[in-house]
This record gives structure tokens, C-alpha cells and sequence, in this order.
């Protein structure tokens, strides 16, 4: 019988392209990889591994596990995304746009990341779709943006920050504080954690942040921390409570299906009146955010209850007309 023919040097270094795209295998279980009857040699798969660097394959090997991989963020395998798949791909690219400032840049990086991995069907579908999102634009200035990164970079690292906070009555004191998280709401970014000089829990708007100081004190989060939790009874997402109020608001048949589309708080009820009406009851932390919520609906919108609430709703109403009187 003839000898089989050795199989070409080529199909030997694709099936190595493979082994080394799972990112799992050492050094010998590559030899078996490439080739079952008769596994290479040490040398040449050293010389193979060789042709592949040159070649500008950016494959490496990992200490730690023992195996070699390719780069982060680099593989072989394009990804064949679903029409569903797509969709998101194409709101995480125009939800970036909208965002503005650092979080389009890093939500750009994502995806021109994903696009690079994905077939030519998805960069097709994110360049020329007709799906548009609009959101409040985040635009911190270039201060703003160092002081972010620096409670970011403390809040990674588990470390104190000490820094000056002007509120929003314009008084300055100087905080210590143990970073938990962020919250985005409104255009702005707030930082939740633990003040040490109140004893408690508070949150602090990043753009009135100044003169921050990442001290050596490490701290550990509470196990039962929970950041989407903390603000998830509030409109805003910033207010957090023990105590939970329901504030009940009547929308016109005008704004009914609008108002009743607007997810404002998680928790709620809401009840369709014959006339078209709406009556829409919030759980949430701080009824008057609810109650200036609901002003932005003009005289399509009445608190009914509770009537504290009404009240404070009806202060401000009288505030209003006597400025545009």
C-alpha cells in the first residue's frame, strides 16, 4: 500500500489558527490538535507558532492557565447575529450617539468591537438603519470627566475618597466617603456611598464634586448593597427611602396611553376610568417628586391623592400663576 501523503503545511497552521482561537489548550495538547496520527514535533510547532506571529496573529501565552489564546478581543470566528441580535447591537450604537461624552465614546468602542468579530450583515445593519433613539445628552466637561474617572478608579479599587461638595444651596463642606457606585439620571452622573461624616448613606452630584483625594483606607462593600435597588422607589433614581408613600395622579384621555407607556416609577397601578381616563398610583420614596413630576403634563394631569400631595401640588400651581400673572 502507498504512504498517505504528509497533509500540507497549511491545514496543519488553520487547524493551530482553531486550537489557539478556544484558548484552552497547552503546548502539548496542541501537537495533538493539529495532528492525531502523527502530532508534530516540539520544534515545529515551535516553528509553527513562529510563522503565525509573523504573520501578524496576535496569539500569546497565558502563565497563568497554562494555555495559549489569542489577544483580547480577537478571534476567528465572525459572530452570525439574529435579527433580534442586530436590533440590539443597532440601539447599544444609537443609544451611545444619543448619551454623548464618555459613555458614546466607551458604548463606540463596544461596538466597533462587536462589528469587528460580526459578519458584513451587521455593520450594514448598524450603518444604514433607520432606528433613531433620543435620550438627554451626557456631557460632562473635561473637569467633570477627571473627577469621574477618579471616583471611578477609587470605587474599582475599594478606596476612601475625601473631596469638597457644594449642594445645591451652594454650601461647601468638605465629605469623606466610601464609593459604592453611580447612578445616571437626568443628564447628570451621581455618586452613591457611604459619608463618614453624616453616618449614613448619601448621594452626591459628580458635576459638584471638586478637589478629590483617593486616600490609602480601603473599604469592602456591604454584601446586601444593592445600587439598582437604592434608587428603584424614586423618580429620579437618586432618592432613596425606608419609608414608601403612594401618590396617585389622574391623566386626561388626551395623555392617557402616553402616560401610562412612561415607566416613571417601577412599582404602580393603574386603573382605566370608562371616560378614557387614566389613574396611575406610584410607590415611591419622595412624593413630591411625583407631584413635580406630573407637571410637566400641564392640565392634563391632577394629583388626587394623597392629600398632602394635593396640596403641595396645589402650592406650586399657585406659585406658577402668580409669576405669570
Amino acid at each position: 500500500m502507498a504512504e498517505e501523503r504528509a497533509e500540507p503545511k497549511v491545514v496543519l497552521l488553520v487547524r493551530l489558527l482553531s486550537a489557539i482561537d478556544e484558548g484552552r489548550f497547552t503546548f502539548e495538547e496542541l501537537k495533538d490538535q493539529i495532528a492525531d496520527e502523527k502530532p508534530p514535533s516540539t520544534r515545529t510547532l515551535r516553528r509553527y507558532l513562529s510563522v503565525l506571529a509573523d504573520a501578524g496573529f496576535p496569539w500569546f501565552f497565558d502563565r497563568a492557565s497554562g494555555t495559549y489564546r489569542f489577544a483580547q478581543g480577537y478571534s476567528l470566528r465572525r459572530l452570525n447575529l439574529s435579527h433580534r441580535e442586530l436590533l440590539g447591537l443597532v440601539t447599544l450604537k444609537r443609544l451611545g450617539s444619543s448619551l454623548g461624552g464618555t459613555f458614546a465614546t466607551a458604548i463606540e468602542e463596544t461596538t466597533q468591537k462587536l462589528l469587528r468579530s460580526s459578519d458584513r450583515r451587521a455593520e450594514v445593519a448598524v450603518e444604514s438603519s433607520s432606528f433613531a433613539i433620543r435620550f438627554e445628552t451626557i456631557a460632562p466637561d473635561e473637569a467633570v470627566e477627571r473627577v469621574f474617572e477618579q471616583l471611578q478608579g477609587a470605587e474599582r479599587e475599594h478606596r476612601r475618597v475625601e473631596f469638597a461638595y457644594t449642594d445645591k444651596r451652594d454650601v461647601r463642606t468638605q465629605r469623606r466617603v466610601d464609593p459604592y457606585g453611580f447612578i445616571v439620571s437626568n443628564s447628570r452622573i451621581y455618586l452613591v456611598g457611604y459619608d463618614h461624616d453624616r453616618l449614613d448613606m448619601r448621594v452626591f452630584a459628580v458635576d459638584n464634586v471638586a478637589d478629590v483625594v483617593v486616600t490609602p483606607q480601603t473599604f469592602e462593600k456591604p454584601a446586601d448593597f444593592n445600587l439598582d435597588a437604592y434608587g428603584a422607589n424614586s423618580v429620579s433614581g437618586v432618592v432613596h427611602g425606608d419609608a414608601i408613600a403612594d401618590v396617585t395622579v389622574r391623566f386626561s384621555p388626551v395623555v392617557a396611553k402616553a402616560a401610562a407607556a412612561v415607566v416613571v416609577a417601577r412599582d404602580r397601578r393603574v386603573v382605566r376610568r370608562d371616560d378614557g381616563s387614566v389613574e396611575i398610583t406610584y410607590r415611591v420614596a419622595d412624593p413630591l417628586e411625583i407631584v413635580r413630576w406630573s407637571l410637566r403634563w400641564g392640565t392634563e394631569a391632577e394629583v388626587v391623592g394623597p392629600e398632602d400631595a394635593r396640596r403641595a401640588a396645589a402650592a406650586i400651581a399657585r406659585s406658577l400663576a402668580a409669576r405669570y400673572g
